[in-house]
């Protein structure tokens, strides 16, 4: 007989004793530190308010109208009482963001990956617009470039404990990796029209 067969089965629930008060706090310090009444600073207040009515309930408050066309995961019978609707999910990302909470379970990687993903397209749409109404990012201004310029960039992280410069020098590559590649993109449509234009 092996000795895998002397275990006992895997049970999904297993009965379990459960330990004593006295166990517990033998085998743990400062277990059950609280449950002398003397020991507890809010007792004095809490006993002041013993028996009050309060008006604390376990009832749903009333709904929020629209539930239903709020997103939610599949875990979840219903989205809460009360939700945001500043920011609705519109276009190519919302359609993305709604098939994540539709498809996929918040356990599951391509559930985040797709909300993400539905972030990042956001970001570009919003970004493609706001430059067609003549409003286009300030990509100088908002990644701190000119900031840097100015502040001392180099004494203020030499000379000091600062720990973080290395990282400042691929902040701009990082925060401007999108525009990087629209400009490469731009660049390699622009040769390949030139080069067609020399070959005729």
């Amino acid at each position: 007989m092996s000795a895998s067969s002397d275990h006992t089965p895997y049970v999904a629930d297993p009965p379990r004793r459960v330990p004593t008060a006295d166990e517990l706090r033998a085998r743990i310090p400062g277990w059950g530190s609280d449950l002398d009444l003397a020991d507890r600073p809010s007792v004095p207040k809490l006993s002041r308010s013993a028996g009050a009515a309060t008006g604390a309930h376990w009832e749903l408050p009333p709904r929020q109208p629209g539930a239903d066309a709020r997103e939610r995961s599949v875990e979840h019978a219903h989205v809460t009482p009360v939700f945001g609707t500043a920011q609705p999910l519109q276009g190519l990302a919302g359609l993305v963001k709604r098939y994540a909470y539709r498809r996929f379970s918040e356990g599951r990687l391509a559930h985040w990956m797709l909300l993400v993903v539905g972030d990042r397209i956001d970001v570009v749409t919003h970004r493609v617009t706001d430059a067609l109404r003549g409003r286009p990012d300030r990509v100088v201004h908002e990644t701190g470039v000119r900031a840097e310029l100015v502040g001392h960039p180099v004494s203020s992280r030499l000379g000091s404990s600062r720990r973080d410069w290395r990282h400042g020098l691929l902040d701009p590559l990082v925060a401007n990796w999108g525009w990087l590649a629209a400009v490469g993109g731009v660049v390699l449509v622009v040769r390949r029209i030139a080069r067609a234009r020399r070959a005729r």
